[in-house]
């Protein structure tokens, strides 16, 4: 039994990953001395809750089958339109109703991003590269999109709400758990739920992991994808959303290009990058991993420069993994 777990761990990526964040975790930690004060761990987890909650939404993506790379210009769009709404009327209203509104545009746009996805064979990725340029361009060509200084004063408050503050003993240096923290981990419990115990859930990893054998099982595939799309539009605004409350301000072009970071910890967090394959808890560790590298090498006086270098190491790293992962299972299947 102990041999089987083993050997089962051996070949986890979640393992691997694990692995590497502790050895990253010890050496930032030996280099400066700062890694595991209370204030920088709260600094971490508050890092995490924009691209954690992207990952999610790219997780399901990718374990579908399909690789979507316009959730940043989706969530900009649906997050400015919001904004500039709710400040042109005046909105002094709770914090619920900027993301209703949020989600309920994210909803729509990924509904567009479905159209296509479930009833075109064109790979998602061409879609949504296309749909990521029209959401730009709808967003700076249509609304005229500007920096918008002074948001609702409901958005403002959720920005800087805490759960507590964590203080350095040494430094004095204090951080705040951001209420948003709860979102994530919300949205981690429903997606887990989903993929878990639900039809919906389970037509997602089969369509990944075979299209045809999904639909002769009876799952809808172009009602799976396009449902998909509407969940990941959601989830994609509500990100947006918690990055606009927590900067105090509504910046169109400050999400734009996070895509390839993103995937790429969900990559390295194990799940396949062809479908069918892959965990919330890798999801989370590969989030973790990223925002460690963006966030905590500066501790040990590491340039800006190289940071982008270990990011991109990261990413041919993840992408090589998976395609060594899919290149062994079609081994063993042939």
């Amino acid at each position: 039994m102990m041999e089987a777990l083993k050997k089962k761990a051996l070949h986890a990526n979640e393992f691997w990953v694990f692995l590497v964040v502790v050895a990253l975790a010890l050496i930032i930690q030996v280099r400066s001395g700062q890694f595991f004060t209370a204030n920088n761990l709260v600094d971490l987890a508050g890092a995490m809750v924009v691209p954690g909650l992207f990952a999610v939404a790219a997780h399901l993506v990718l374990v579908s089958g399909g690789i979507d790379v316009s959730f940043p210009a989706l969530a900009s769009l649906a997050v400015y339109a919001t904004t500039r709404v709710l400040v042109d009327n005046g909105f002094d209203g709770p914090v619920i109703v900027p993301f209703l509104i949020a989600a309920g545009l994210g909803a729509l746009l990924g509904a567009f991003n479905g159209i296509f996805t479930s009833r075109l064979t064109v790979p998602t990725l061409i879609i949504t590269l296309g749909t990521a340029n029209v959401f730009n361009g709808f967003m700076q060509g249509a609304l005229k999109s500007v920096q918008i200084n002074t948001i609702p004063s409901s958005m403002q408050s959720f920005g800087q709400a805490s759960l507590f503050v964590a203080q350095n003993r040494a430094s004095g240096l204090q951080s705040a758990m951001p209420v948003s923290f709860l979102l994530l981990v919300a949205v981690v419990a429903a997606a887990f739920f989903l993929t878990r115990y639900t039809m919906f859930g389970r037509g997602i990893l089969a369509i990944g992991g075979d299209e045809a054998a999904a639909a002769r099982a009876g799952f809808s595939v172009a009602g799976t994808k396009f449902w998909l799309y509407v969940i990941v539009g959601i989830i994609a605004a509500m990100a947006g959303m918690v990055r606009t409350c927590s900067m105090g301000q509504m910046h169109p072009t400050n999400l734009l290009g996070m895509e390839m970071m993103v995937i790429a910890a969900v990559v390295l967090g194990g799940t396949a990058i062809t479908g069918g394959k892959g965990s919330l808890t890798g999801v989370m560790l590969g989030t973790l991993l990223i925002v460690i590298v963006q966030n905590s090498m500066i501790l040990t006086g590491i340039p800006t420069i190289w940071q982008n270098f270990a990011l991109g190491l990261l990413i041919i790293v993840g992408t090589g993994i998976s395609a060594v992962q899919v290149a062994r299972s079609r081994g063993r299947t042939a």
